[in-house]
């Protein structure tokens, strides 16, 4: 209406026709869905600078390794490069949902009038083309009401830090001294205000923080929806700014924590230190009696009995000694299954080879596997997707 007073005021009382076959309803939802497309397109650049960041420190220092776990407990070692290229799939998967809205929104309202359509021979085809929309809505009604594009958009987006926010958990975690993988750069890290030692990795913790945020606009969002009948309400007003601040917020995540990971110095001794404790290697060695013929279930209890008895003596699985290695046999229990394995030569060096970092990493050789030529193929198709853009 700002628009048409600025035009009378150039052209005159002609202005008045500038409003004909029109709402503000399908104005409104065609200036969102606008904005919404854009917003998107901003995302999804965005999402691309983040994984480049994990792709670059993946050339860089993935050939660390981390000690992976399950139930915050050591379990087996991988490749840090791994573990980064597994926040490089779930970017993907955000640039897939929020393109998938994308398509989903890209149909023009304008023509829908205020609820039942214009009442004139509008040509809602070409006004839709010349504003780059894939084709217009199929129903008045739908046209000016729906919102569901932007609670897709957030929904993507609300996962989309969910992600952030766990590498962010991570972070903070492997910062601490405790573990001392990684040390963030000074200009993501903030001191403290009465210890002089503090090195706090502020930007992480914001970012965790406004998972949550974006989150409760989801929700409220979607809870302004669910009690709206057909076809504009007032109500649907106060979505806008849920969606703003979404986008807003996830872009500039999205910078943040690409900035922070560009910059964070690893310390991979550190890293391998930790990822040898806790006899995280053990599934490998069980899995090298089954390449030897033992049923899986008999060589996951020979080997726990091999780690008890590690652990009595003081040693890694790497270090056990040949009759450690017979007497954990010969008290399987599964003693016809295990004989030809403990007749076989060289077990003890073969289980111990197994037991080693290097040897654990190797054996999980299956695509998406930690072994390092599977983790550098996986790399190097993620930087030739980034590379081909």
């Amino acid at each position: 209406m700002n628009v048409e007073a600025a035009l009378a005021e150039r052209v005159g009382p002609l202005a008045g026709r500038l409003h004909t076959g029109r709402s503000r309803n399908d104005q409104v939802a065609t200036d969102l869905r606008l904005w919404t497309r854009r917003s998107i397109d901003d995302l999804d650049a965005a999402l691309v600078d983040f994984e480049r960041a994990l792709v670059v420190l993946a050339e860089r220092d993935g050939s660390a390794v981390l000690p992976g776990t399950t139930h915050i407990q050591p379990a087996q070692p991988v490749l840090f490069a791994h573990h980064l290229l597994a926040y490089v799939e779930m970017a993907e998967r955000d640039r897939g949902r929020l393109s998938d809205a994308r398509a989903r929104l890209n149909v023009s309202p304008l023509g829908a009038g205020a609820l039942a359509g214009a009442g004139y021979p509008l040509d809602r085809e070409a006004t839709a083309a010349e504003l780059g929309f894939n084709g217009v809505t199929a129903n008045s009604l739908d046209a000016v009401s729906d919102r569901d594009f932007a609670i897709e958009t957030m929904a993507a987006i609300a996962l989309g830090m969910v992600h952030l926010s766990r590498l962010a958990e991570e972070v903070t975690w492997w910062s601490n001294p405790r573990f001392g993988f990684v040390r963030t750069a000074d200009a993501f890290s903030t001191g403290s205000s009465m210890m002089p030692n503090k090195k706090n990795p502020d930007p992480a913790e914001l970012v965790r923080g406004r998972a949550a945020r974006v989150i409760g606009e989801l929700t409220g969002a979607l809870t302004l929806l669910k009690g709206l009948p057909l076809a504009y309400q007032r109500d649907l007003q106060d979505g806008v700014g849920q969606l703003f601040d979404a986008v807003e917020v996830f872009e500039t995540s999205l910078l943040v924590m690409a900035g922070l990971v560009e910059t964070l110095t690893v310390d991979a001794g550190r890293m391998r230190a930790a990822a040898g404790e806790g006899y995280t290697t053990a599934t490998a060695v069980a899995d090298a009696l089954v390449r030897r013929g033992i049923p899986f279930r008999v060589a996951h209890h020979t080997v726990g009995s091999l780690v008890a008895q590690a652990e009595a003596a003081g040693l890694g699985l790497d270090e056990i000694p040949d009759g450690m290695v017979e007497q954990a046999i010969g008290a399987s229990d599964d003693p016809t299954a295990a004989r030809p394995c403990h007749q076989s030569l060289g077990l003890g060096d073969e289980l111990r080879s197994a037991a080693s970092i290097d040897g654990a990493l190797a054996s999980c050789d299956v695509i998406g596997g930690t072994a390092p030529h599977r983790v550098g193929a996986a790399l190097a198709a993620a930087r030739a997707r980034l590379d081909q853009g």
